[in-house]
């Protein structure tokens, strides 16, 4: 239905004014997110207590890919893991991602390595600054508020202890 309106815009605009182009928009392309991943339990536990959290989980090289992309919204406590299975360097960036996100970089121990939060649709790479395993996204502001620091544990079942 929206690529229908798009369209009927657009054709709109072409017969008002035949030699002018397209209207051109700041607009993200039309896109579609991947569907809901498999969900399971992930806490964060900081100086200020345990958060749980439901995740998706981004187990592959095409749903690490897609992942937040298309997305218009996520709830307080939900997010999406991306298990890269070994550690490894990596960058994320906010192509066709519609939220503001935090990036909780997490390494092979389950600990906090580093944080970022990634502003909608920059493609600005943001790398973790060291080997891996693992990135949740959650709702931008949400690890300051809950007062996530480097050195936090992840519990979660890919991680020992977890």
């Amino acid at each position: 239905m929206i690529a229908r309106r798009v369209m009927l815009v657009l054709l709109g605009a072409a017969l008002l004014s035949p030699l002018a182009p397209a209207p051109v928009t700041a607009k993200a392309p039309l896109c579609r997110p991947q569907p809901t991943l498999r969900v399971e339990p992930l806490e964060i536990v900081t100086a200020r207590g345990r958060t749980r959290f439901l995740v998706e989980m981004a187990e592959n090289d095409r749903t690490r890919e897609i992942g937040m992309m298309c997305r218009t919204a996520l709830a307080l406590n939900r997010g999406m893991l991306f298990d890269f299975k070994t550690p490894r360097d990596v960058a994320f960036w906010m192509h066709n991602t519609l939220i503001p996100l935090d990036m909780v970089f997490i390494g092979a121990d389950g600990l906090v390595f580093s944080i970022a939060t990634a502003r909608p649709r920059d493609d600005t790479a943001i790398p973790a600054g060291g080997p891996v395993r693992a990135v949740l996204e959650i709702p931008a502001g949400r690890a300051r508020e809950l007062g996530v620091l480097p050195g936090d544990r992840v519990l979660h079942r890919i991680f020992p202890g977890g």
